[in-house]
């Protein structure tokens, strides 16, 4: 590898397509990250996007893939047996946010003014098995308020259908990730969850055992480390776990 105006440019022997399973949530940001991987001459990303879930059975079906990124520890667990020793790390961590229509009058004060009366239909992802589902109901449950919106609710494939669910009127409210709505044409943030408040959220990464291209699973997972795919990150309002990591080491 060489440097080249401060970018670090791959040798052409690094180059050759990296397939990358990722959660729905990343599917914006990813897009930008292969534009800029490839510039750098890193090769072609084929991007699949998808619920966690479904990626994960995917990959354990057989699935040719060099790279998974999952939107919680849980879907990369089901898949330990398919994974490269030693690639697996958490890449990023997010928020979730409470999404509502655009045409919406006032903003939330507190997750609990969900059980107001008007709002009578919330998405979220399938709790049992998306995983922003399934942070969703683990805050409302330590809320207390779970209980009263579950007859509410109205389970999604994906994070991304959760969100499309208030933009098309079939919903009131989602409760999705905060990066989620930066992509929204007809739906606003209405609260985000601090931090500290929230569920702990993890984005782990591996490499996947059987992949096409093994040394290019590493350097992009090498990549989603670097520098500059964490300033990416960062502008998509991800939390890159990178530096962080290497501070525990």
């Amino acid at each position: 590898m060489m440097l080249v105006a401060g970018v670090a440019w791959l040798s052409a022997s690094a180059s050759g397509e990296v397939t990358v399973s990722a959660a729905a949530s990343l599917t914006d940001v990813l897009h930008q990250l292969a534009k800029l991987y490839e510039w750098q001459g890193g090769g072609r990303l084929v991007l699949n996007f998808g619920a966690s879930n479904t990626l994960a059975r995917q990959i354990a079906a057989g699935a040719r893939v060099d790279v998974f990124i999952s939107a919680d520890e849980v879907q990369m667990d089901a898949v330990a047996a398919h994974i490269i020793p030693g690639t697996r790390r958490d890449v990023l961590s997010n928020q979730l946010a409470i999404a509502v229509p655009d045409d919406r009058p006032r903003s939330l004060s507190s997750p609990r003014d969900l059980v107001h009366p008007s709002i009578r239909r919330i998405a979220i992802g399938d709790p049992a098995a998306v995983p922003a589902g399934v942070y969703a109901r683990s805050y409302l449950e330590r809320l207390g308020i779970w209980d009263d919106l579950a007859s509410r609710m109205v389970p999604a494939g994906s994070v991304r259908l959760a969100l499309a669910a208030v933009e098309n009127g079939a919903a009131d409210a989602a409760i999705v990730y905060r990066t989620d709505i930066a992509s929204a044409r007809r739906a606003r943030e209405a609260l985000v969850v601090p931090i500290d408040e929230g569920p702990r959220i993890r984005y782990p990464a591996a490499a996947i055992r059987g992949g096409a291209n093994p040394g290019g699973a590493q350097r992009v997972l090498d990549f989603l480390d670097s520098p500059q795919a964490s300033a990416i990150f960062t502008r998509a309002g991800f939390v890159p776990l990178a530096a962080r990591r290497k501070l525990q080491q």
